[in-house]
Parts: C-alpha cells; sequence; structure tokens
C-alpha cells in the first residue's frame, strides 16, 4: 500500500536504525567474513583491509588493532573458513566411500572459502604463497590424504581393496586429477565428473585381485 511522502505537523520522523555495538568474537567473525567475501570476488590483489572494514561495517582501526597485515588477516580468514575434514563415512563400500568423500572435496574447492584460497595461490608473490601453501597442506591436503587412507583401509579390510594399495602416490590421484581439471582445464566437477574418475581410475586402480 502506496504512503504519503509527508508527515502531518504532529508526526515524528522515522529515527534511522542503528546497528548494535558488536565487540570480541562477533566483530572479529564479521571481519573475517568480510575478508573471504573479498578475496572470492575480487582476488588477493585488489583486497584492502579498507574494503575489508567495510564489508564488516566496522572502522579500519578496529581490523588493524587484530591483524596488522593484510597477510596476517587473510591467514586467519582462510584458516577459519576451512571445512572440517574430520572422517570418512562407511557407505558399505569402496566405491562410494569414495565418491562421498569426493562430494565433499568438491564442496570444499567451490565454496566460498574454496574460491578465496584460489585467489591467493595464484595472484599473491613467492613469498606469501609459501605461507598460505603450509596452511592448505596443514587444513585440506593432508587431512583429505588421510580420510582416503582411511577410504583404503576399510576396503581392505572389507576385501574389496588390494592389500598393497598403501602408497603414498595412490592418495595423490583424486587430489591432483581434481586439482588439474579445476585449473587448467576449468572443470567443476559434476556429478557425473566425479563418478567417471571413482569408476575409470580408482575403483580399478585398487580393485582386490589386481595383478
Amino acid at each position: 500500500m502506496a504512503t504519503s511522502r509527508w508527515a502531518t505537523a504532529d508526526e515524528a520522523p522515522p529515527r534511522p536504525r542503528v546497528s548494535p555495538r558488536r565487540r570480541g568474537p562477533v566483530l572479529e567473525r564479521a571481519i573475517l567474513d568480510a575478508a573471504l567475501e573479498q578475496l572470492s570476488t575480487v582476488g588477493w590483489n585488489a583486497l584492502t583491509m579498507e574494503a575489508v572494514a567495510a564489508g564488516a561495517q566496522t572502522g579500519k582501526a578496529a581490523v588493524y588493532r587484530r591483524w596488522s597485515s593484510k597477510e596476517e588477516l587473510v591467514v586467519d580468514a582462510l584458516r577459519s573458513g576451512f571445512p572440517d575434514l574430520d572422517r570418512a563415512e562407511d557407505h558399505g563400500s569402496v566405491r562410494e566411500d569414495l565418491y562421498q568423500l569426493c562430494l565433499r572435496l568438491r564442496g570444499a574447492m567451490y565454496s566460498r572459502s574454496g574460491f578465496a584460497l584460489r585467489s591467493v595461490l595464484y595472484e599473491c608473490d613467492a613469498a606469501s604463497a609459501d605461507r598460505f601453501h603450509g596452511l592448505v597442506l596443514r587444513r585440506l591436503v593432508e587431512p583429505a590424504q588421510r580420510l582416503f587412507g582411511e577410504v583404503v583401509r576399510r576396503g581392505i579390510a572389507r576385501g574389496d581393496v588390494r592389500a598393497d594399495a598403501r602408497a603414498d602416490v595412490i592418495f595423490d590421484v583424486i587430489p591432483g586429477l581434481m586439482m588439474f581439471r579445476a585449473k587448467v582445464r576449468g572443470s567443476e566437477w559434476p556429478d557425473e565428473a566425479v563418478a567417471e574418475m571413482i569408476d575409470h581410475v580408482m575403483v580399478p586402480l585398487l580393485r582386490a585381485g589386481r595383478g
């Protein structure tokens, strides 16, 4: 329903809404979220502390009190945004275990944090990249390899994976394929592509009785 743009003499003008003052963890979470948003939209090179402060609806001083540099802020933002890869669910077969795990990894790759991470790794200088690579190894690559190892060991115990399928290079196949096709070929890994990788690469590679 339309309303008049004029107020009567005895009507008080509306008061602007004021956001409550945020402190501590609530404000820090808003700043980290704003940093992730900036990274995933404008990238590493264009990100500024001023833009992060504006996105978090706070002052630049509030950002600098907590993080003295863009690098420190981004490290904490990426760390806070990574999913927890804590366990690989048992779905009854090595094929389904791998498929479901890959869907989780794909979700991480194409989440806001995943896009933010790629902007950092592709754009920042070598000195900064080393720092972020360490974070990627600790929070994504190593947990993923541990979960692939868990799936394989469970498959060996079931009898549907050959007993000697424990080489580290086997655990690098899926992350390597996913990263290569995402970066070089621009694949977004639809469900059918994940299933193809599992059915035509991983299951034959791991199959029990393989000579």
